[in-house]
């Protein structure tokens, strides 16, 4: 009996142990092969050897989607920042092949055609298969019968195995014979009919359209959508041609035609607006008539009410003004340098109380008038815009005068020939005009971005001279770093730059050879009293420029003043070389120009951030300030040269700063503000107003002659204490060279 052979179903593993001509299935059945007796397993002679243990550790691998001949170190260049980058995403894809498909609709021509070709080709096979199939059949009766009959012959013919796994056997349908054949040593086959290949040769199967470039990418990890073009096709526009000769007149009667059609058209429109006007001002007369009576009456009777509300004001607030005209604080003649503040009128407004006041400006011709301009400092509440409020000490109760602006206000002054102009600025960037004779609510001119303006806060506005055209101008300065001279012409703003504050130790090389500049923020400035051509300007960063009207490009001269801002610079009325400044760093200097050193002649520190600063019109060595603690401190420096005279607390609050101080051009009076929207009038004691003594001889004198010598007077009074401060600064020089000498000749001497 001929040995079994394995299955060809499952893999065959040899086994190399004991029995080495036995397999192993997959279905775990061993079974025997022969031929495998005489052979051996070759193996390389430079094969790794392995023990036991190192063949049966398992070894894992990781397979990555990087590729790693890919290149990291791929750069472009980067117009953006002119220089090479590296690109972060690197393309891990690597493509062996790649082929576009064709894809044909089965409904086409060039499908059924396809269609076509591919049932002949079946045919073909079919007919091959048919005959293939006949010579088999034949050739297998004839073997079986030939086992039958018992002939040992073998034919000639070589003999064919076909082999079927379990094939059930079949009858014959038509024929009605049976044939029993038995095969011995193989499995019986069935035998179709010729009926039966016949029908199987008619009827084909269907075979599906398959596409003949049935290709994957598989290197890429997302689905790639097929490409797809869409067009449209559009009618073109319509086109036509005209021509003609056309002469002027032609023309001219062509666009009167259109003019006379276009006038036409307005005149119906007209007609249609004035009916509908006329309706709507006939309600509005009759609405308003009432109205107007009622406010004609108020007219006719306004100053006589004015003047009924001043007597009431002044019976009410009868011991104040008592108080202002005779009271003298008679404890000031046991104290020398001592002196005392008197509070007496508070002006407040209901609609300004949660405003901060930005300046304080007394009238030059009514002594009894001010200015007060409402903002704000904070850059976050900027939205309730400004208020300009006129009070009279006549009247405390209530303003004269209430203008409401869209910005706020952070500066004013008020002319001192024509005393119904006020100039102010704003927080915009805008400045404006306002005239107090109009009597309207509206700025009588204004700059906007149309006609320049600044492009920030305006911080202090100074009206000057007329200029050689007799037109009014006055000076602004702004965070922007520029002083402007504007001119009025003819109710509109000229705008003209004075000088650029710039920070010559921030200048820095750019590109190209260029310079950039850095402009200091102005934050205050005061001209001369004498030469109105040279003012002083303080900025945010603690420096005081001195500088020209007529010097555009340059510094005349840069004091290092402050650390911190400079909220007020001011020249001494009576001595042309001294001037004060007050900043945020707590302190108060007086600067004398005639000195070449850079350091102040009297330094103050006040224990808190000092708003405002002020010199007394009455005299050369008066100054008061105001800090950001709620204190008022009056000095003297001819009575006190380090300690003020008057320190007064006016806030109840803690949080209530002062911001600006005012001293009134006649009257022994100060106003001081605050950042809740109040101002309070406070009257000077006797030792914080000393006059000199008037001699016999003076009475003799013009007014005039008394004031030049008045003037004079205070000017040496200054003068002299100035040159005390000059000679100790000396002497404090001197000392050390002093003890230099000194040291030096003893040294000498032990030498010797």
């Amino acid at each position: 009996m001929p040995p079994k052979v394995a299955s060809t179903k499952g893999a065959i593993k040899v086994r190399t142990g004991d029995d080495e001509n036995a397999v192993e299935t997959l279905d775990g059945h061993e079974e025997y092969i022969p031929g495998l007796e005489n052979k051996q397993l070759l193996k390389p002679e430079n094969q790794l050897k392995l023990t036991e243990t190192e063949l049966k550790e398992e070894i894992t691998q990781v397979l990555t989607a990087n590729n790693p001949h890919a290149p990291h170190n791929i750069v472009r260049w980067n117009f953006k920042e002119s220089q090479y980058k590296p690109i972060a995403n690197i393309d891990q894809i690597v493509i062996h092949f790649s082929m576009d498909s064709n894809l044909i609709h089965c409904e086409s021509e060039e499908a059924k055609i396809q269609m076509r070709m591919q049932g002949d080709e079946d045919d073909t096979s079919d007919r091959l298969g048919s005959t293939a199939g006949a010579s088999v059949r034949s050739a297998a009766r004839s073997h079986s019968s030939a086992r039958v009959r018992g002939d040992d012959t073998k034919s000639s013919a070589s003999e064919i195995d076909i082999e079927e796994d379990d094939a059930p056997e079949e009858e014959e349908e038509k024929s009605g014979s049976k044939v029993d054949v038995e095969v011995k040593g193989r499995d019986a086959t069935p035998v179709p009919s010729h009926e039966q290949a016949t029908t199987q040769k008619r009827a084909p199967k269907e075979k599906k359209l398959t596409n003949q470039f049935n290709f994957s990418e598989r290197g890429a990890q997302t689905y790639n959508y097929p490409v797809r073009d869409r067009s449209t096709i559009t009618e073109p526009p319509p086109r036509a041609n005209f021509s003609g000769m056309v002469t002027q007149w032609e023309i001219y009667d062509s666009y009167q035609e259109d003019f006379g059609r276009q006038q036409a058209e307005k005149q119906k429109e007209q007609k249609k607006t004035i009916t509908v006007k006329k309706e709507v001002e006939v309600k509005k007369k009759k609405a308003n008539l009432a109205g107007e009576l009622i406010g004609d009456s108020i007219e006719m009777i306004a100053p006589a009410v004015k003047i009924l509300e001043r007597m009431v004001n002044q019976n009410t607030f009868d011991d104040i003004s008592q108080d202002f005209k005779y009271y003298e604080d008679q404890s000031d003649e046991f104290r020398d340098q001592e002196g005392s503040l008197l509070p007496l009128w508070t002006f407040t407004l209901e609609k300004v109380k949660k405003m901060a006041i930005t300046a304080l400006c007394w009238s030059p011709k009514y002594m009894d008038l001010f200015g007060v301009s409402h903002g704000s400092y904070d850059y976050t509440k900027q939205g309730g815009g400004g208020v300009l409020l006129l009070y009279t000490l006549k009247n405390p109760s209530y303003p004269e005068y209430i203008l409401d602006t869209t910005s706020g206000i952070m500066s004013l002054d008020i002319h001192p020939e024509y005393p119904y102009l006020i100039t102010m600025g704003f927080f915009d960037g805008n400045v404006g005009v306002y005239n107090i004779m109009e009597n309207k609510e509206q700025l009588a001119c204004m700059s906007s971005s149309n006609t320049q303006k600044h492009t920030d806060t305006v911080w202090q506005v100074k009206w000057q001279p007329e200029d050689l055209d007799g037109n009014l101008n006055f000076y602004s300065v702004s965070s922007d770093g520029v002083v402007v001279v504007w001119t009025l012409i003819k109710n509109e703003l000229g705008f003209q730059k004075v000088i650029h504050l710039i920070m010559k130790e921030l200048i820095t090389e750019g590109p190209n050879g260029t310079q950039l500049i850095t402009l200091g923020s102005g934050v205050t400035f005061d001209f001369h009293p004498m030469k109105q051509h040279l003012f002083l300007v303080g900025t945010q960063e603690g420096k005081v420029h001195f500088c020209s009207k007529y010097h555009s490009h340059a510094f005349i001269d840069t004091y290092d003043a402050h650390h911190m801002a400079i909220y007020r610079v001011a020249w001494n009325p009576y001595h042309p070389k001294i001037f004060i400044t007050c900043s945020e760093d707590w302190t108060i200097k007086i600067w004398d120009q005639t000195t070449n050193s850079r350091e102040p002649m009297f330094t103050f520190d006040l224990g808190s951030s000092v708003g405002d600063v002020a010199w007394a019109p009455y005299s050369s060595t008066v100054f008061a300030a105001v800090t950001g603690d709620g204190k008022v401190c009056v000095y003297d420096l001819n009575v006190n040269k380090f300690e003020p005279l008057c320190e007064q607390v006016l806030t109840s609050k803690k949080r209530t700063k002062l911001t600006h101080i005012a001293f009134n051009p006649k009257h022994p009076i100060i106003i001081a503000s605050d950042d809740r929207g109040t101002v309070i009038c406070l009257k000077l004691s006797p030792n914080l107003r000393k006059k000199p003594k008037e001699k016999k001889t003076q009475e003799v004198l013009k007014p005039e002659e008394k004031e030049a010598m008045r003037i004079e007077y205070e000017y040496q009074k200054l003068e002299k204490l100035l040159q005390m401060v000059r000679q100790g600064d000396e002497k404090a020089k001197r000392k050390p060279a002093a003890a230099k000498a000194a040291t030096k000749a003893t040294e000498a001497k032990k030498n010797e």
